[in-house]
């Protein structure tokens, strides 16, 4: 026979909450490996990220960096996808078809807005570079085949959004009003240092008509000049998304579901990402809604000017694509 002595009860419970607790940094420490993929975590072959639906454990959102030594030639089979070649860093050629898209490019992301191609699915296109770049390609799984096209930079919508610390630069290049693709939306953000971007905190993981539509996104990040930046995920519902990343040039978040941001760039750095997205509705389109705890903050933006330092950057003129038949 034993007997429980008068605190034993209490230590149980203790242990239990300690192994809940524990249960549940072990869950967020799983997820942080899952959804944040540290600068090389994600290359694979000619890469430096090769994030596919499959890998991701999602449906349709695709993203790859492809890096070309001076003279280098990749060949891009799109498969079931539709894809846009976007340079980060350095000029291409793009050949689909018999069509010839000469890429002007920029010098880095922070130094102004780039053309770019658009690869159909069910196509084989050549990437080749004579001085060598970087090169992201945004993917996304669809039906339709469009036909492949040029983007001129000077038809990129340059959009400032936001207000005082929360301030920041929208390239739309491939968002959901400004250029046509099937499923595939894409958006650059450019965030001065200190200030504070993806806020308010907003979520699109359900269809809710006319408020909310499901995506699924990618965040990859550069970093000015080196350094570090934070993003947040926070759970939707139960077991969502929860991740707290600091995030360095090359990285990639994945974000499934729940309420994303901020992203935050460190003082006298500007945080760079580029956005990722597509879902399952018929519609086309970018509806999020705002977390409500945070949702206020949108109302304080007509009480303060945009930061000074925006834009970083316009878009200029460029000649047209060189187009071969």
């Amino acid at each position: 026979m034993t007997t429980d002595h008068p605190d034993q009860g209490q230590h149980r419970d203790q242990e239990q909450h300690q192994g809940q607790g524990q249960g549940k940094r072990g869950g967020q420490e799983q997820q942080q490996r899952r959804f944040h993929l540290p600068s090389g975590s994600a290359a694979r072959g000619a890469y430096a990220v090769d994030i596919d639906p499959e890998g991701a454990g999602w449906d349709r959102s695709a993203l790859r960096v492809l890096e070309l030594e001076p003279g280098g030639v990749h060949t891009l089979v799109t498969g079931g996808s539709e894809w846009i070649v976007l340079p980060l860093a350095g000029g291409c050629t793009v050949r689909i078809a018999g069509e010839t898209f000469e890429l002007r490019g920029r010098e880095s992301v922070f130094s102004g807005v780039s053309d770019f191609a658009y690869v159909p699915r069910d196509a084989r296109a050549e990437i080749s570079s004579g001085a060598g770049g970087r090169f992201a390609l945004a993917g996304a799984k669809c039906e339709r085949r469009l036909p492949a096209r040029y983007g001129p930079a000077p038809e990129v919508p340059v959009e400032l959004r936001g207000s005082g610390t929360c301030s920041r630069q929208v390239n739309n290049f491939a968002a959901a009003d400004t250029f046509d693709c099937d499923r595939l939306i894409a958006v650059e953000v450019l965030t001065p240092g200190g200030n504070w971007s993806s806020y308010p905190p907003h979520k699109h993981d359900e269809p809710v008509p006319g408020e909310e539509c499901e995506l699924e996104e990618i965040y990859y990040f550069e970093v000015q000049d080196g350094g570090l930046g934070y993003h947040r995920v926070s759970p939707s519902r139960d077991g969502g998304t929860d991740v707290l990343a600091e995030v360095r040039g090359g990285d990639v978040v994945l974000i499934p579901d729940g309420w994303h941001g901020p992203s935050i760039a460190p003082p006298g750095r500007t945080l760079y990402y580029l956005n990722v997205m597509a879902g399952p509705g018929e519609e086309r389109a970018w509806l999020i809604r705002d977390h409500p705890d945070h949702r206020w903050i949108r109302d304080t933006w007509p009480d303060e000017p945009i930061d000074a330092r925006l834009p970083l950057y316009t878009a200029h003129p460029s000649p047209g694509p060189e187009v071969t038949p």
